[in-house]
């Protein structure tokens, strides 16, 4: 049995052609306030945050058919940045005294900052066959380098090499190893040096540490000799971006969450 055919000045088109056309129609309709509300956001987050935010940028586009643009930096250089004018929509901190500075500028936007993680700071060395070591004020740090050197982030500027600073302070093992510090522009730069054995040992980030196989963790800093290691999360006032609050919440979430737990951290936002 033939198809049944409406007319037209030009030519017979099937009814079932005739109903498929408006039904596409229907769901174009229907897909554009979709397609029409995709943003791009542009995220400043710490270079410690690596992995945990390479899995989340996927996750998050995929979900939402927005798109990330992620840089990842040193929180000092990142704030500075953002002072000068860069396009951030969200900034994610290692250190809250650089949100603190951006807040006092009036750079970020109200209500919308939140402690977002918790870390810790660990000390690594070449390999994976390094002894554990107490962490604590009897601890020859000088003697475990054996004239190496200790890598760093930069110890006045950088949060991790802020904490490593303090913590060794706090310990009274500051002065003994200070001329053997090798600093490095972020932490994750840190961590290639003793990956690669240009330096036996260095201080990150747990999560650093976790990240690279070329490392063994022989200790973790008592947390009572650094300040609380926070990372707070902000949109930028000069944000245009709309969906930026939208991945903020995004953090909050239970995706998230696991991408960061997965990393070593302890989520506190939520």
């Amino acid at each position: 049995m033939s198809e049944e055919t409406y007319q037209t000045q030009d030519c017979a088109v099937p009814v079932s052609v005739r109903f498929r056309s408006a039904a596409l129609a229907a769901v174009a309709v229907l897909l554009a306030p979709a397609l029409a509300a995709a943003d791009q956001i542009t995220v400043f987050a710490a270079a410690s945050m690596t992995n945990a935010m390479a899995e989340i940028e996927d996750k998050f586009e995929a979900e939402t058919g927005h798109e990330l643009s992620v840089s990842l930096a040193g929180s000092s250089a990142l704030a500075r940045q953002i002072q000068q004018g860069a396009p951030a929509d969200v900034f994610i901190s290692a250190n809250p005294g650089w949100m603190d500075t951006l807040e006092k500028d009036g750079l970020l936007a109200p209500d919308t900052r939140f402690d977002l993680l918790e870390n810790s700071i660990v000390l690594i060395a070449h390999g994976s066959g390094a002894a554990p070591v107490a962490i604590g004020p009897d601890m020859d740090l000088a003697a475990l380098l054996d004239g190496g050197r200790l890598a760093m982030a930069l110890v006045d500027s950088v949060p991790a090499g802020i904490y490593g600073k303090a913590s060794l302070e706090s310990l009274g093992l500051w002065e003994g190893v200070a001329a053997s510090v090798a600093q490095a522009d972020n932490v994750r730069a840190a961590l290639a040096l003793v990956a690669t054995g240009e330096a036996p040992y260095g201080i990150v980030y747990a999560t650093d540490a976790v990240a690279e196989d070329g490392v063994t963790v022989t200790g973790t800093f008592p947390a009572g000799s650094h300040p609380p290691i926070v990372y707070p999360a902000a949109q930028i006032a000069a944000s245009d971006s709309p969906a930026a609050a939208e991945f903020l919440d995004y953090l909050r979430g239970p995706e998230a969450r696991a991408a960061f737990e997965r990393q070593g951290f302890v989520v506190t936002g939520g």
